[in-house]
């Protein structure tokens, strides 16, 4: 039985133990590949290194629920948006603004 593109991908990722997660502004999504159980920290180093040495927090909704309010502003004011520290494990599907010294 043949799979689909999308159940080859999700395999190879669930095989190699990795996840999505998302970043971006009103112009522009970006989707990130770490391993599973990384922290948020972790997941800035990825963006960049700068953001991982420099993290402050993290702001963290899922992609599904930041869609279905309609955009991060009715997210936030929806009370989905959640304020998260280095520690936070991302889940696959994190839509992530990071807070970074400059």
């Amino acid at each position: 039985v043949p799979k689909s593109v999308k159940d080859i991908i999700k395999g190879a990722y669930d095989a190699l133990n990795l996840i999505t997660f998302y970043t971006g502004s009103e112009k522009e999504c970006n989707a990130w590949t770490i391993e599973k159980g990384a922290n948020a920290k972790e997941a800035a180093g990825v963006i960049h290194t700068d953001l991982e040495n420099n993290f402050i927090t993290a702001d963290v909704v899922n992609v599904d629920a930041l869609l279905d309010a309609g955009g991060w502003v009715k997210a936030k004011e929806l009370g989905l948006v959640k304020n998260h520290g280095k520690d936070y494990i991302v889940n696959d599907g994190d839509y992530i603004i990071i807070l970074a010294n400059k």
